[in-house]
């Protein structure tokens, strides 16, 4: 069985922290750290074919801009491909099965930040409060990962 676990990295944050944290702040571009995965990893990610609304907000643009990262709407939807593994993800995590995606959500009471495991690059995503239900957003975006990110092979998260 699984169970919930805490990985204590936040990703979405006040306008006042530094730029170096996700922020999102009026209509400028969404501040989201781009990830630095392996050149494997980065070709997968550049494949993502993501839509141009989710949830029914508009696509914004991203700073710096990588073709790593994307948001949507405000607050923003933020997702980052080719993130490090969740460092609390273990055999026994709780992880939630949208349309053949599993997401490991953080942090465990009240999940904002969700990342597809189970294929060959980690897909993050974070969902503010705004957008509940969650699963809506993954519904949408699990289907494009699902596309583009293989999964890795049986058992291996």
């Amino acid at each position: 069985m699984f169970r919930f676990s805490r990985f204590a990295r936040p990703v979405l944050v006040a306008c006042a922290v530094p730029a170096s944290l996700l922020t999102a702040c009026g209509g400028d571009a969404v501040q989201v750290n781009a990830p630095r995965p392996d050149a494997a990893t980065k070709r997968l990610c550049e494949g993502l074919r993501l839509p141009e609304k989710v949830h029914g907000e508009a696509r914004r643009d991203t700073a710096p801009s990588s073709p790593l990262t994307a948001a949507w709407g405000s607050p923003a939807i933020a997702l980052r491909c080719g993130v490090e593994r969740p460092a609390t993800l273990r055999a026994d995590s709780q992880l939630q099965t949208v349309n053949g995606v599993e997401w490991f959500g953080y942090p465990a009471d009240r999940p904002v930040t969700w990342t597809a495991v189970a294929r060959q690059a980690y897909v993050e995503v974070t969902i503010p409060a705004k957008y509940a239900p969650p699963g809506d957003v993954l519904v949408e975006l699990g289907d494009v990962v699902k596309e583009t990110i293989p999964a890795k092979p049986e058992g291996q998260i």
